[in-house]
């Protein structure tokens, strides 16, 4: 959430970031959050002098009655009466002005970083690293949906019955390499100095809004709604929450977070071939990282970030490539973003397989997280997260693009945590 003193300041340059995601009536928000922000003050001003005059008159009433003046101290505390009731509808207005003023700050995304492009889709995000080598397949080769029928991996129909589409079921060989992958990413992450974190996978509201799923994504997450708890779409959401409401040490940086879970995303109105398979489901699993940093170091931590996870990619030996997100495709919350994409041969499409994002102050403000400065001032920290890595297209790429007549070929690094080198 942009902060107000932020947006009063940089008016022009708010509502030019929001121009490059096509943020709509951009000025008009940008000014009805000021004209707010110009009553709540005015508001706060009436309230304290009424408040101060109340105090002032008490003490002469508390003078009057002990010199004997009860008459005029009776006449004192009919004024303070009508302060107070002034006081009353005062807080009541402020608290009115407060809240509006919040809801409209919760409906206005993060400004884009400067290197952000200019775009208004996927179409125009830009492609800053490729990597790999793009395999020729067989003759007979399959996509994955195909290949998980064929050696009994993945069953989508079972799923389907179970509880509907986009709920597979892992099956033998799947499952382990499933379970291998997650073992693998979380092995690299602690390796890399992030803390394993175990998380509950149901979040409250305010965790919700903590980290800008609600009220953005609110229509995209299962909710509970006897219990008004949320099914979580990303681990990002629990383990950031972590520390929502704490005031840390400059010295406490940075913080490095892992974990596994399972994530949940209604998709509603994902249809077609595009998501065919393990390309869009509604239940995934992926291992994310989370990051807490000084301001003045969460770049270097970003690109930090997207070397470890150009890294697992290579020692998977998958083709890939890295996008800059352009303002048009950019998520809500992110200040800048890096999207990773591994080359599916058998589809012979990109699947999106990480996403990388600094959030800057963005949630810590939501989140009300602060650390001490060197100066002894509260100051807001930069939260970061990344997928590393998000399963389903993981290994949709994998089982394509290792697939030989014979089977399908285990990448090295895999196979001691599965325990085989084949598929067949």
């Amino acid at each position: 959430m942009l902060q107000v003193p932020f947006i009063r300041e940089n008016k022009d340059l708010v509502i030019e970031g929001l121009a490059k995601r096509h943020f709509k009536d951009a000025a008009i928000i940008i000014q009805k959050v000021i004209t707010a922000d110009e009553n709540r003050r005015a508001t706060q001003a009436s309230l304290d002098q009424i408040l101060a005059s109340s105090n002032k008159i008490s003490k002469e009433i508390g003078i009057l009655y002990k010199n004997g003046e009860a008459q005029k101290a009776s006449l004192l505390k009919e004024k303070t009466g009508q302060l107070k009731d002034q006081s009353k509808d005062l807080t009541e207005k402020l608290s009115q002005i407060a809240g509006e003023l919040q809801e409209l700050l919760y409906q206005i995304p993060n400004i884009p970083n400067t290197i952000v492009p200019a775009g208004n889709s996927e179409d125009d995000n830009e492609t800053v690293f490729e990597a790999g080598t793009i395999p020729k397949l067989h003759d007979n080769a399959l996509p994955h949906w195909e290949l998980a029928k064929k050696y009994d991996i993945i069953d989508f129909e079972l799923g389907n019955k179970i509880t509907g589409a986009g709920f597979p079921v892992y099956k033998g060989k799947g499952a382990r390499l499933q379970r291998a992958l997650i073992n693998y990413f979380l092995d690299k992450n602690t390796a890399a100095g992030y803390t394993e974190m175990q998380v509950p996978h149901l979040v409250n509201e305010a965790s919700g809004r903590g980290t800008g799923q609600l009220p953005d994504k609110e229509g995209q997450m299962y909710h509970c709604g006897v219990d008004n708890l949320y099914l979580i779409p990303t681990a990002e959401v629990p383990v950031t929450n972590i520390y929502r409401d704490v005031l840390l040490k400059e010295n406490d940086f940075p913080i490095c977070n892992t974990a596994y879970t399972p994530c949940f995303r209604r998709e509603a109105g994902s249809y077609g071939a595009h998501v065919r398979g393990l390309n869009r489901l509604h239940q995934f699993d992926k291992v994310e990282i989370v990051r807490l940093e000084h301001p003045t170091k969460s770049y270097a931590a970003l690109d930090g970030m997207v070397d470890h996870v150009k890294g697992i990619l290579n020692e998977l030996e998958m083709p890939y490539r890295i996008l800059r997100l352009c303002g048009g495709d950019l998520g809500f919350t992110a200040a800048l973003t890096y999207d990773f994409e591994v080359f599916s041969t058998a589809q012979n499409r990109w699947l999106e397989i990480s996403s990388v994002s600094n959030f800057e102050t963005f949630q810590a403000n939501r989140l009300k997280l602060r650390f001490k400065n060197a100066e002894g001032k509260s100051q807001l920290a930069h939260t970061l997260n990344g997928s590393s890595l998000a399963l389903p297209r993981v290994l949709a790429g994998l089982l394509e693009n290792c697939q030989t007549p014979e089977g399908i070929k285990i990448p090295k690094v895999l196979v001691p945590y599965c325990g085989f080198e084949m598929i067949a």
